[in-house]
């Protein structure tokens, strides 16, 4: 029988064949036999054929070898069915580990990949803040640079102090000028950083006046210009703290032509 024959049966070993081909033979056979039921008979007469005489055969269903014959077939059909069965529980429990193992390594992927990103924009905001730190500490320092090339240097004289009181007053908002400053620390301190009125009400109080423009500590204090020393005899402090104190009182030091 070819492959393409209908009721061919696929994958059966050749023992099964000849099982299955000795049932089909007996089935055949049992067509022109005469069965005996109960212990009767029917008898045919003998032809001849082709030179031959014709056998009688004789088959009964509920024989032991017809039996064990069904059973043995009915045997091998659930063996070829439970191992068809198996493998294709084999095969599929092979796909679907192989389905998860794929999906546990895209998933792995995955998180390497967003690892290496989150590394990768770290690294570029890091070296981000270094250049902008680096431009930052540039500017300061050109900054710096500019300031220390427009800020003059003034002698270590009354007239060098006058000028230098004048630039950080013109900072400041501060108004004055050379002759108002010049005039005033001439009638109080007569030129002397170190001057100081031991003598007045002031002194009596225990805030002697001092320094250039003579003046006490609480207002050095409340007109002091950050920038400058914080010292009453400091020359430069002193005018800039007391020019303060005028423009307040007076609208400027200028407008001060006795004592204040």
């Amino acid at each position: 029988m070819s492959a393409n024959t209908p009721g061919h049966i696929r994958g059966l070993k050749k023992t099964h064949k000849a099982t299955i081909a000795g049932v089909a033979a007996l089935s055949a056979a049992a067509l022109t036999l005469s069965l005996v039921q109960g212990g009767g008979s029917t008898e045919t007469e003998p032809q001849a054929l082709s030179g031959t005489q014709q056998v009688a055969w004789s088959y009964n269903a509920n024989s032991p070898q017809a039996k064990a014959l069904a059973e043995s077939v009915t045997e091998q059909q659930s063996t070829v069915g439970l191992k068809a069965k198996q493998e294709a529980e084999a095969k599929a429990k092979a796909a679907a580990a192989a389905k998860v193992k794929a999906a546990a390594k895209a998933k792995a992927d995955a998180k390497a990949k967003a690892a290496a990103q989150a590394k990768a924009q770290a690294k570029a905001k890091a070296a981000a803040k270094a250049k902008a730190d680096a431009k930052k500490r540039a500017a300061a320092k050109t900054a710096a640079s500019r300031s220390v090339a427009r800020t003059p240097v003034f002698a270590n004289n009354l007239d060098g102090w006058i000028r230098e009181a004048l630039f950080i007053m013109d900072k400041h908002n501060i108004p004055g000028t050379y002759n108002g400053l010049h005039k005033n620390i001439m009638r109080e301190s007569s030129g002397n950083p170190r001057a100081i009125n031991n003598w007045d009400i002031n002194a009596i109080n225990g805030v002697p006046s001092k320094g250039l423009l003579q003046v006490i500590y609480p207002t050095f204090k409340a007109y002091h210009i950050p920038g400058t020393k914080f010292d009453q005899y400091d020359p430069v402090a002193n005018l800039v703290a007391a020019a303060n104190y005028a423009a307040d009182r007076y609208g400027s030091i200028d407008n001060v032509n006795s004592a204040y």
